[in-house]
């Protein structure tokens, strides 16, 4: 008979608080990643001042989610871990408010990125462990931080309309403040003390075949969307498209995204893993070429946002079926961190460098998603590196 702290971690309540979890997690992202400069100029930073410090925070994520996992594994209590973790997000976010000058607040919000992206491995383990590794019901629960990511977007700049750039601070406090209760309120199931026990050392995980070309493959996917993350907007400006239209063409990728973690779960159970993962790559190659190449046609360019639901959600989905399986019960915390810091942060850092290198005011935007299509379908190539009996 199971007890009531393994009825309490599998049951539908906390998975709803999961879910909650997942949502002020991402819609902090929504609250940031676009209004944080927004608050920086109006502090007086100059452009390559706020370069240097969103720079700062993608070194940040490199270096955080492993030194996290290797806290929670080391210590026996990830939920601890992950409730720390969200409280001095929290506690660093809010030095914001009394942090001047550029030092100060580079500091503050490099910080504060190193606990933040570091608490994301350790959710995506509870909730793969409170899920049993099903992949349904994982992007079920995960698709509430695409849902957190789109409100939060959405108050946020309605609120910095009428209330001025200090918004983001304000509105970001109490969404991690919101988090971290939910951190409060979620279960960890119990670890199988055999079987944590009887599993193989961290580093014979790490060294096979099925790792390396999977862990490229992220990579290679990761360096593709520096281009997107970094210039779509400009793009389409550029291309005479209006604010508005740019701004529904990022939430249509965003709900995408939403669809498919309703049905990544079947689509990995009926196609299989590696093949999944391998369409997705090519899908991702033949998203950026028609970006690069024919973004005038506004059909075109709404398609291939909608090719959103591929290069995120079900790359995202799919990785954590591969972490999940990959890594066991002893290794997940540092499998999902080297995930994290070597896909999202090298990757990403390599991509942003890359595409801001090649864009050139935008007269090298074919070339930059060119670049970038053969990034992606290069990971496609590492897909294939996977060996079968692994998916």
């Amino acid at each position: 008979m199971s007890s009531p702290i393994t009825h309490q971690a599998f049951s539908s309540t906390n998975l709803v608080l999961l879910g909650a979890t997942y949502f002020f997690y991402f819609g902090q992202f929504g609250v940031v990643i676009p209004y944080l400069g927004v608050f920086l100029d109006d502090k007086g930073f100059s452009s390559a001042e706020i370069g240097e410090l969103f720079a700062l925070m993608v070194l940040a994520r490199i270096a955080g989610p492993n030194l996290w996992a290797w806290v929670a594994t080391r210590s026996g209590q990830p939920l601890r871990c992950l409730q720390l973790g969200a409280l001095l997000t929290l506690g660093t976010f809010c030095l914001a408010f009394v942090a001047n000058g550029f030092w100060a607040l580079t500091a503050t919000f490099a910080i504060m990125m190193m606990f933040w992206t570091a608490i994301l491995p350790q959710i995506e383990v509870l909730t793969l462990n409170c899920v049993r590794g099903e992949s349904g019901i994982y992007g079920k629960v995960r698709l509430w931080g695409s849902v957190g990511y789109i409100l939060l977007v959405i108050f946020t700049g309605m609120l910095l309309d009428h209330f001025g750039a200090e918004v983001p601070i304000f509105v970001g406090a109490a969404v991690l403040l919101m988090l971290f209760l939910m951190t409060l309120l979620v279960t960890y199931p119990p670890q199988d003390n055999q079987e944590v026990a009887t599993s193989v050392s961290l580093w014979s995980r790490i060294n096979t075949p099925a790792f390396y070309a999977f862990i490229a493959s992220a990579m290679l996917l990761q360096v593709s969307f520096g281009a997107f993350y970094g210039f779509f907007a400009l793009y389409t400006l550029d291309l005479g498209y209006s604010g508005q239209v740019t701004g529904a063409l990022i939430g249509l990728g965003v709900l995408a995204e939403v669809v498919i973690f309703i049905y990544a779960g079947k689509l990995i159970h009926g196609f299989g893993l590696k093949a999944m993962l391998f369409i997705t790559m090519l899908l991702t190659a033949l998203r950026w070429y028609l970006l690069g190449s024919f973004a005038d046609n506004i059909v075109i360019l709404f398609a291939s946002q909608l090719l959103h639901a591929f290069s995120y959600g079900m790359a995202h989905s799919a990785a954590m079926s591969f972490i999940h399986q990959h890594f066991g019960p002893k290794h997940q915390s540092q499998g999902q961190a080297m995930y994290a810091s070597i896909a999202f942060g090298l990757g990403g850092a390599v991509g942003h460098y890359v595409a801001g290198y090649t864009w050139q005011q935008g007269a090298g935007s074919t070339l930059t998603f060119s670049i970038a299509a053969a990034a992606a379908a290069g990971a496609a190539l590492c897909v294939l590196l996977i060996p079968g009996d692994k998916t």
